[in-house]
C-alpha cells in the first residue's frame, strides 16, 4: 500500500497462474485522510486498518481474476474518504455523476441515490441508542458541550432532535456550552457545567480538542459521567489523558467495541477475521478502524462482483442493493438503510474500561440496557 499524506492506495494485487504467480499492475483506491493537525487521531488510525485491509485482501486473492478479465479504467471510480464532515461536504457536490465517494464520517448525511454513501452508523442514530440507554438508568440530567466545527453542528442538531422526541420528555437539559476546537482552556464553560449539576456531560468533540474539553472537566472538579464521540475510542488518546479521564468514560458504539454483548455469530466472526488481520500488522482494532475496514471491504466486495473496469453508477447499483452484507459493524442492508446500510439497531453504548484497557459494551442493540447493568 502507498501512503502519503493525501491519498493512499489499496489492494495490490497479483495474478495467480498455473503454478506460479505473475505481478499485476494494482487497482487503485483513492483515500482522503487526515494525517495531520486535529484529525491525527482519525487518520492514523484508517489508515492503519487500511494498511492491514490490503494484505488481507491480497492474500485471500485480491481482485485477481477480475483484474486478469478486464482493463484497469484510467479514470478514478472510487473515492475512500475524508474522515471529517467538513472534508465529505465538500467533496460530495464534486460528485453528482461520480466517481462514487464512501465518506468515513458517521456525521455526514448524504441523500438518498446520490453517489455517495457514508460509514458507520449515523450520529442520529448513535445519539437516539445513547439517550434511550441514559434515560432508562434514570439519568435524565445532561449538559451538553459541543465544538463549534462541523462535527460538532452535527452533533448538536442530532442530540436537540433525539431531545424532542415523545420518549424522552423526561429528559432536561441543564446546560449547553460551545467552544472553539482551537482554544486551549475552556474552564469558564466547565464553571457554568459544575454549577448546572449535570447527572451526564456529553463533551463532543473529536482528535486532540477533546483532550481540552475532559482536561476542563478534571480541572472543574466535575465527577458526573462524561459522554464523548466514538471517533475518541483510539488507544493513542486513552494513554495520552489517562491522567485526566473521569471514571466513567462512555462512548456511543458499534459491535465491535461491544463484543461482550454482541451475540449475532456472523457478526462475531467477521470481528475475528478482522481483529486478526489487524494484528498481523500489529495493531488493534478501534472504532476508527471500522469506519475505514468495511467500506473498503464492500467496495472489495463489489469489485469482485463486476470487475476491476466498474463505473461508478455499476458500483452505486451494486451497494445501493446490498443486503445481508455481515461487516464488523453488523449485517448491512442498503435497501432499508440507503448510503449506510446500517440503523438503530446496530448502535451500542460503551465504556472505556481502564483496568482491561479496552473497551466494554454497557447496552445491547439500540441502546437497549442490558439485564445485568452496573
Amino acid at each position: 500500500m502507498r501512503l502519503s499524506k493525501a491519498f493512499a492506495s489499496i489492494l495490490a494485487c497479483v495474478v495467480l497462474g498455473t503454478g506460479q504467480a505473475f505481478a499485476a499492475d494494482p487497482y487503485e483506491i483513492n483515500v482522503i485522510l487526515p494525517l495531520t493537525g486535529g484529525g491525527t487521531f482519525v487518520g492514523q488510525e484508517e489508515s492503519g486498518a487500511l494498511m492491514a485491509l490490503q494484505d488481507s485482501v491480497n492474500k485471500t486473492g485480491g481482485i485477481a481474476l477480475q483484474l486478469a478479465n478486464g482493463l484497469i479504467a484510467k479514470h478514478v471510480p472510487i473515492i475512500l474518504g475524508s474522515s471529517l464532515v467538513a472534508a465529505c461536504s465538500a467533496i460530495a457536490p464534486l460528485a453528482k455523476d461520480g466517481p462514487l465517494v464512501y465518506c468515513m464520517s458517521p456525521g455526514y448525511h448524504p441523500d438518498d441515490g446520490t453517489f455517495v454513501f457514508s460509514s458507520n452508523v449515523s450520529t442520529r442514530d448513535l445519539t437516539t441508542a445513547t439517550i434511550r440507554w441514559l434515560r432508562e438508568r434514570g439519568l435524565h440530567s445532561i449538559a451538553l458541550f459541543t465544538s463549534t466545527d462541523a462535527s460538532g453542528q452535527d452533533a448538536e442538531k442530532s442530540f436537540q432532535a433525539t431531545f424532542a422526541l415523545p420518549e424522552n420528555r423526561d429528559i432536561k437539559l441543564v446546560d449547553s456550552e460551545h467552544f472553539n476546537p482551537t482554544d486551549v482552556s475552556v474552564s469558564a464553560q466547565m464553571a457554568k457545567v459544575k454549577s448546572a449539576n449535570p447527572q451526564v456531560l456529553i463533551a463532543w468533540s473529536s482528535g486532540t480538542p477533546v483532550g481540552t474539553l475532559l482536561r476542563g472537566a478534571n480541572e472543574a472538579g466535575i465527577d458526573a459521567p462524561i459522554l464523548t464521540t466514538t471517533a475518541n475510542a483510539t488507544y493513542a488518546q486513552m494513554r495520552q489523558y489517562a491522567s485526566f479521564l473521569p471514571k466513567d468514560l462512555l462512548f456511543p458504539g458499534i459491535a465491535s467495541l461491544a463484543q461482550n454483548v454482541v451475540t449475532d455469530s456472523a457478526t462475531l466472526k467477521a470481528i475475528d477475521s478482522y481483529t486478526k488481520a489487524l494484528a498481523a500488522d500489529k495493531l488493534r482494532p478501534t472504532y476508527l478502524a471500522t469506519t475505514a475496514w468495511d467500506p473498503a471491504m464492500i467496495l472489495v466486495a463489489a469489485l469482485r462482483k463486476i470487475g476491476p473496469d466498474a463505473t461508478p453508477q455499476q458500483l452505486r447499483t451494486y451497494i445501493s442493493g446490498l443486503k445481508n452484507f455481515v461487516g464488523v459493524n453488523g449485517p448491512y442492508d442498503f435497501v432499508k438503510y440507503p448510503q449506510r446500510g446500517l440503523g438503530l439497531e446496530a448502535a451500542y453504548v460503551v465504556r472505556w474500561d481502564a483496568a482491561k484497557g479496552s473497551w466494554v459494551g454497557e447496552s445491547g442493540p439500540a441502546g437497549a440496557p442490558l439485564r445485568s447493568s452496573r
